[in-house]
Order: C-alpha cells, then structure tokens, then sequence
C-alpha cells in the first residue's frame, strides 16, 4: 500500500524512497516485529483463557513434557500470521501477482493447521482430523497456487526446474512441473509442521531460511544481480523479499514469547503456514532444489518420520527411539537447550551451503 506514495515523488522526493524493494524490505521487519510485540501478550492472554488446559500433551513422549509444557496454549501461529499480514499489506506491491499467490497459499494452510489445533484443543488429543483430508486440501491449494505461478512466470520458466550449480541446465518438466511444485508446497508446510516440537526449534530455522530466501528472491527478481550471478532472471520475484521480511519480523517477535520456556507455542497454525509460505517462494523463484538445502533440518525431520513409520510396517520395530528425530535425542538424554540450540547451528549452516549455490556455477 505505502508503494504508492512513490507516485507522488514528483511532488516530494523523499517519497521516491518507497519504489526500492529494499527499503520496503526493512520496513516490513521492523512493522512486523514491532505489532507481534504490541499483540503478543493480549494474544497469549486471550488463547490461555480460551484454551483452559492448552495443547494436549503426547503422552508417548518424553515424560517431562507432561510436567513442563502441560498447560501452555496453542495456536501462536495466529500472532505471526497477523503481523505478517499487517506488515505485508503496508509494505508490499498489491499489482505484484506473486504476493497474492504466497498470501493464498500462507493464509489457506494457516486455515487447515487452525481448523486442525482447535480439533486438538476441543478434544484433548493430539490428533487432529483427518490426515489425508488435510493432505488433500493442502494439495488443493498448493496445485491451485503452483497453476498461477506457471501463468504468471515467463514462458520459457514456467515448467522448467533451474538446478543448482549449473548455470545452463533447466530440466523440461512439461505440465509435470505443477505435481512437483505442489510437492514441494505441501512438503515444505509438512516438513516445518514435523520440526514444531520442541521451544524455539522450529522458528529460528524458519527465520534462517526466511532470510536466504529475502535474499534469493531479491537477487532472482532483479536483472543485473541474476545475470552477474548466473541465476534465471525471473520478473516480479523482487517483491517477496519483502514478504520475506515480513515474517522475519514477526518471526523474531514471536521467539521472543517462544523462547524457552515458551509462553505459547506455534501449532499447526504457524508451522503449516510459514513452511506452505517458504514453498511457495522456492518455486516462484526456481529454486525449489536449494529449498531443499537451505531448509536441511526440515527435510531431516520429516524423513525421519517416513523411516520411523516405513520400518515399524516391515519389521513391527522402531528404528528410531522416538519420532522426529528430535525427540529420538531427548530420549538419548539430551537436554532440550542442547538440543534446540545444536539444531539451529545446523540450520545456519546449511543455509550457508545453499546460498553458495548461487555463485558456484
């Protein structure tokens, strides 16, 4: 909305400030951050009463969550959401398509992952509905989401995957490209959803990637940089640094309440909402493959669920002692913190191994 004042430049030319992506960019953190801290508290308040006894527990996990975590509300998610959306309104470009994909895209599996915690809450169990009606509806969107990137993309990116390290190689998917685009949505959203387990684990991941992918988005979106680095040059990707931005901001404010011990926690709110988000701007971007990278720990989690669950179906065994595998190290007896902590490490190092990607060519 604020871009517009640039229109006016001719009559105060200060305004023309707000045509640069990156200053929208930094405003979007700082009006994210700065709402999640003005709304956590009521938020957090509201939730706790409404909530009673919070997010229901798994009893088959580690035995200190029922103490430490027993009553901590759920559905966070909702504070991040809120200032992204605020922030993204203010800052970004409505004329930009892709904003509007990625908002579609974040608010509708935020809905799923809302419609799922309160399922949760009502009931007192931590399963939700249905996982192939959420699956399905995820597809739904994420397909439906994947169809106007290729109408808005150029013709000659639309359903083609760029790789990493090869400046000249884009691999023809043909309309295939909408299934692996919507896997890698859906994945993304899953993925972050699995990692949403411990105070703080899956945030800061999520912030780390967040910024990579400001970062890539700037550079893919903008002619000269791309060309000196060798990356496809896609128009109009730009802009979702700024959403990039945004929930960097609202990200930061909300670990402020989700640091250990946390007040709230994300829930299938956030998690699917924020990894539906990240998806989105990997494949907007053409870089679905260094998602993969960048968001490592995320990718380690869910297949850690997948063998867990594959190797009980062959062999009537765990392979792992509990699943994710953050939990598998709880039950090894590493603390929570020692945990937490050597995950994010993890994190900001893949992150670094991915942007490589874009000059190693």
């Amino acid at each position: 909305m604020l871009v517009f004042l640039a229109d006016f430049a001719h009559l105060l030319t200060p305004l023309n400030v707000f045509r640069y992506i990156t200053y929208r960019t930094a405003g979007a953190v700082a009006t994210s951050l700065l709402f999640v801290f003005w709304l956590g508290p009521a938020a957090i308040s509201s939730l706790r009463i409404r909530q009673g006894k919070g997010q229901p527990i798994r009893t088959d996990g580690p035995e200190s969550h029922v103490k430490t975590k027993g009553g901590t509300p759920t559905m966070g998610g909702l504070m991040i959401l809120a200032g992204f959306l605020v922030s993204t309104i203010l800052w970004a470009d409505p004329r930009n398509l892709y904003v509007w994909v990625v908002l579609f895209v974040t608010l509708g599996f935020g809905a799923i992952g809302f419609y799922d915690d309160y399922l949760k809450v009502k009931r007192q169990t931590h399963a939700g509905f249905s996982s192939k009606a959420r699956l399905a509806l995820e597809a739904v969107i994420a397909l439906a989401a994947c169809l106007a990137i290729a109408y808005i993309a150029p013709p000659g990116l639309s359903n083609k995957l760029s790789l990493p390290f090869m400046k000249d190689v884009l691999v023809d998917f043909g309309w295939f490209f909408l299934v692996f685009g919507m896997l890698v949505i859906v994945g993304a959203g899953n993925a972050v959803n699995f990692t949403d387990g411990l105070d703080g684990l899956a945030i800061v991941p999520v912030l780390i990637a967040a910024g990579t992918f400001g970062f890539v988005a700037y550079l893919t979106g903008n002619a000269i940089f791309a060309n000196y680095l060798q990356i496809r040059f896609v128009p109009g990707t730009g802009e979702l640094a700024v959403l990039c931005g945004a929930l960097l901001g609202a990200g930061i404010g909300f670990l402020w309440f989700n640091a250990p011990p946390a007040q709230v926690f994300m829930g299938d709110t956030g998690s699917l909402a924020l990894g539906g988000l990240l998806g989105t701007i990997a494949v907007a971007t053409k870089h679905e493959i260094v998602l993969s990278i960048v968001g490592g720990l995320f990718v380690i989690e869910a297949l850690s669920v997948i063998i867990q669950v594959g190797y009980f179906k062959l062999t009537g065994k765990r392979f792992f002692r509990m699943a994710p595998i953050h939990h598998h190290f709880e039950k090894l007896g590493w603390t929570e913190p020692q945990i937490v902590i050597r995950f994010w490490i993890i994190a900001f190092l893949l992150a670094l191994v991915g942007l490589t990607t874009l000059k190693l060519r």
